[in-house]
């Protein structure tokens, strides 16, 4: 994709070879492409169309019905933020008082579009000019363009000073390749400059990659992991007023369904834990019931107050499995109910799991270095009933705990 094959598919030759692309799309791209030519489409804007209906059909898993209407790119769609956490960060800047925002590295505008959802002009700048323009056409889609204003520039000397709040989402793909950066001084724009931006503008949000080492999260901001159904997604640092608490988890429930909020519209259910990040779980023994905290929860170093509510402590010091008397219902951990403690061996798992005609097992693990798959085809399963497999250590021996999941609801 270039700037000209954007600029014919926002004609209404290209609306229409879009909207045949979206017909076709999903099957064989030969036939597909083959369909269109014979349908008098040219072949350049052809496969144009059958790169936007594809990318179109994988975001709408990240960005719901409006997908469809979007314009992306393969970078752009997987560094671009789901709704769900877009939409839940912009109603926060707005009950902090944002009106306006610039949105530094913008991007397809996910973000940019969120936030004007929720209100806010915002003052978009995006260093390549395709990408830019893209998300100068999804405003435009969306119905944002009063609100949303993109411009194709360099972040760093993008003027901030009339501005409530600044959002910063740095690339951490390198140019050219795609492939990930972890440094966080490679970033574009570079770390020092991002981090630089609270004391230039004091409600400052910054996304930044869920790895981040916590020695990286500048003194006084709000280090937040976020989660949707179960899977990391992002971490964000919100910075000067926006910073509420140390360290937050944030777990997002699409699967739930939407919930609505007094004013009729739809949110996705949110459950928040927070904490200092700094505090030490108790460890004890192996008890009924054990909680797998969600990943969320681990990252944020939220464990030790997930343990406090549940009343849990850690086998291992060094492993984020909670166990407990009690099956309490929570949205930040999987709750399974403990049969068998086995230090592990083969032979014996086998032999228990042939015994109870196991055909069927879940298998997940922290602290060991077993491969669940070559694990799995060792057992050598047959049978009808299944089991949750933990693999893990307590006091330091690597144990197998077998388990069966406890309902929702405890």
């Amino acid at each position: 994709m270039d700037l000209d094959q954007l600029a014919a598919l926002r004609t209404p030759e290209g609306s229409a070879a879009l909207a045949a692309a979206e017909r076709v799309a999903g099957g064989d791209p030969l036939a597909a492409a083959a369909a269109l030519r014979s349908a008098g489409i040219p072949g350049g804007l052809a496969a144009a169309a059958l790169t936007q209906a594809e990318l179109r059909r994988r975001a709408a898993g990240k960005f719901g019905p409006v997908a469809a209407g979007m314009f992306l790119t393969r970078a752009g769609l997987e560094q671009a933020t789901r709704r769900a956490v877009a939409d839940r960060r912009a109603a926060r800047l707005r009950a902090a008082g944002v009106t306006t925002l610039a949105d530094l590295g913008c991007g397809l505008g996910a973000d940019a579009l969120a936030a004007g959802r929720a209100g806010i002009r915002v003052y978009a700048v995006e260093a390549d000019p395709l990408t830019a323009e893209m998300a100068a056409a999804n405003a435009g889609a969306a119905g944002l363009a009063d609100l949303v204003t993109v411009s194709c520039g360099d972040a760093t000397a993008f003027d901030v000073s009339p501005v409530d709040a600044v959002f910063c989402d740095p690339a951490r793909r390198r140019a050219g390749t795609g492939r990930r950066v972890f440094d966080p001084n490679a970033y574009s724009p570079p770390w020092d400059f991002v981090t630089g931006l609270a004391a230039r503008v004091p409600r400052t949000v910054v996304k930044v990659a869920p790895g981040l080492d916590h020695a990286l999260i500048p003194a006084g901001a709000e280090a937040e992991w976020v989660s949707v159904d179960g899977d990391l997604v992002e971490a964000a640092l919100w910075c000067g007023d926006l910073a509420e608490v140390p360290r937050r988890a944030t777990v997002l429930r699409e699967k739930e369904g939407p919930l609505l909020n007094a004013s009729g519209s739809k949110r996705v259910p949110s459950y928040q834990l927070t904490g200092t990040g700094v505090v030490e779980a108790p460890v004890g023994p192996v008890r009924r019931f054990l909680y797998d905290p969600d990943p969320a929860v681990v990252r944020a170093h939220l464990v030790a107050e997930l343990a406090a509510d549940l009343d849990a402590t850690l086998a291992d010091p060094s492993i984020a499995y909670l166990y407990a008397d009690e099956a309490r219902p929570t949205p930040f951990a999987r709750c399974l109910e403990i049969t068998d403690v086995l230090p592990f061996s083969l032979k014996r798992l086998r032999a228990l799991l042939r015994e109870r005609r196991v055909g069927r097992v879940e298998i997940r693990k922290r602290g060991s270095a077993l491969e669940p798959e070559k694990l799995r085809r060792d057992l050598r399963l047959s049978g009808e009933a299944a089991a949750d497999l933990v693999l893990t250590r307590v006091a330091g021996d690597p144990t197998v705990l077998v388990c069966r999941p406890v309902p929702a609801g405890g």
